[in-house]
């Protein structure tokens, strides 16, 4: 055997002409640096969409002929624009109420949606419910919100109670009844520290009206919210009409 033969290597071990070493997975050799230590991108903020009006009484609200809600209810015009609430009640917050599925059998096969109930209110009068529907759980609570603050309402505070008989607006001036699908509530005027005698849901929505001190009653499925929901509505919108 020739000199030659005795010295060649074989390829691919480390040294030869295509020696490369042993592979590392993973991270590689220990001394690199982790992910941690990389810097993190930044959070990127949703830019807020700049209301545009597009109908006459947007235009209004917008260059300041119409300052309040008042106005518009009293005139009776129809609110289209979810800004036009924005812009007169600043103050509104929305919250969501309730999220679910919806699933129904078609012959393409089985669909899928989402439904969502939002409420808004300011806690000083003012409530609004809406439902939403989308494929995409996001777009539905977007819907939702959107149609609540087109349902916002004024609501009557007062002090209806024979126990307390003060001036201040922590209750419902009178009783107040509401019906929404098979959902019955009923809304009664309670002494100042009580609180809200209410369940959950329920009592949440009346803190978002700005209730305070209050009994309430209710028959029917109440775990369905959407009937629920129009019920407190309903009770809400009494207490401006009938005062």
């Amino acid at each position: 055997m020739s000199q030659e033969a005795q010295t060649k290597k074989p390829q691919g071990q480390s040294g030869g002409p295509r020696g490369r070493g042993a592979p590392v997975y993973g991270r590689g050799p220990p001394g690199n640096k982790s992910d941690s230590d990389k810097p993190r991108r930044p959070r990127r903020e949703p830019v807020e969409e700049v209301w545009v009006p597009k109908t006459i009484l947007g235009k209004k609200v917008e260059s300041g002929e119409i300052s309040s809600l008042e106005e518009i209810l009293e005139s009776g015009l129809r609110i289209q624009e979810s800004g036009i609430i924005k812009k007169l009640l600043p103050d509104l917050t929305s919250e969501v109420v309730d999220v679910g599925m919806i699933q129904k059998m078609t012959s393409n096969g089985q669909s899928t949606r989402f439904k969502a109930i939002v409420a808004a209110g300011n806690q000083n009068g003012y409530l609004g419910i809406g439902m939403g529907k989308s494929k995409q759980m996001r777009i539905a609570i977007e819907k939702a919100t959107s149609q609540a603050f087109l349902n916002v309402n004024p609501i009557k505070l007062g002090c209806g109670s024979w126990e307390c008989r003060c001036d201040q607006k922590h209750s419902v001036p009178f009783k107040v009844r509401g019906k929404g699908g098979s959902v019955t509530i009923e809304i009664i005027p309670a002494p100042r520290g009580l609180g809200l005698v209410a369940g959950g849901k329920i009592k949440r929505l009346l803190e978002l009206a700005g209730l305070k001190d209050a009994w309430t009653t209710a028959k029917g499925s109440t775990p369905t919210m959407s009937s629920t929901s129009k019920a407190i509505l309903d009770c809400l919108r009494q207490t401006f009409s009938q005062g």
